[in-house]
């Protein structure tokens, strides 16, 4: 969406007008993909270098054309400030869709605006997304630390799947637990007894791409 003169440029949340680039030098680049505003003001948003001066919905609607084929899904049912940074790491790995699981109001401070560019889906409750899913024919594959889960690092996830995680403290529910496909356990070593959703949800996102990604040779925006 581009900005107006009524509505100035916004740096996103945690980062300063330092970042990004300055304005563009004429001649601007020509098509529909380009932000005016941008291209005078500068685009100090945190995105990769390749989507610079790009507007949000042409940013999208590349996303789109490849984005991988897992879901991650995560219950919300205490108001988890975790969901935030586990939608930001979902948009860094491309996930199709971020699933909320129960109270709609989500806090996205850790999600740094990337749901502008993710897709997020909402269900009332575990058996709504269970129907989805069975609809879309998508395996449901828990991730915690349970009784009977098997290792995460000595399993083959489906390419096709959703990646469903409960929220910090008491985990997958009963119910999540009784609807998925299987459980995955993530190995620690430590003595902490968990480690919380976000952190959980970066693991098993990049179990999936290291198996079925096609990895860059260099970062992101080189």
């Amino acid at each position: 969406m581009s900005t107006t003169e009524e509505q100035p440029i916004q740096y996103d949340e945690g980062f300063g007008p330092e970042i990004g680039v300055g304005p563009h030098p004429r001649p601007w680049p020509e098509g529909e993909r380009y932000d005016p505003e941008l291209l005078a003001g500068g685009d100090r948003r945190n995105v990769v270098d390749p989507y610079r001066y790009w507007t949000r919905e042409a940013i999208v609607e590349d996303l789109d054309t490849r984005r991988h084929d897992f879901h991650v899904a995560v219950e919300n049912w205490g108001h988890d400030f975790n969901i935030g940074s586990v939608v930001r790491t979902a948009n860094a790995f491309l996930a199709k869709e971020v699933h909320i699981v129960g109270r709609r109001r989500w806090n996205r401070r850790g999600a740094m605006v990337t749901d502008r560019y993710q897709h997020v889906r909402h269900h009332a409750d575990t058996a709504e997304l269970t129907a989805w899913a069975a609809a879309e024919d998508l395996p449901i594959i828990g991730i915690d630390n349970l009784p009977g889960a098997v290792p995460l690092e000595r399993t083959v996830l489906p390419r096709r799947c959703v990646l469903l995680f409960g929220q910090e403290g008491p985990g997958l529910t009963e119910e999540a637990r009784a609807h998925a496909s299987m459980t995955c356990s993530i190995a620690q070593f430590g003595s902490t007894r968990s480690i919380n959703a976000g952190a959980a949800a970066a693991v098993a996102m990049h179990a999936w791409v290291q198996r079925y990604a096609d990895i860059p040779e260099g970062p992101a925006g080189a």
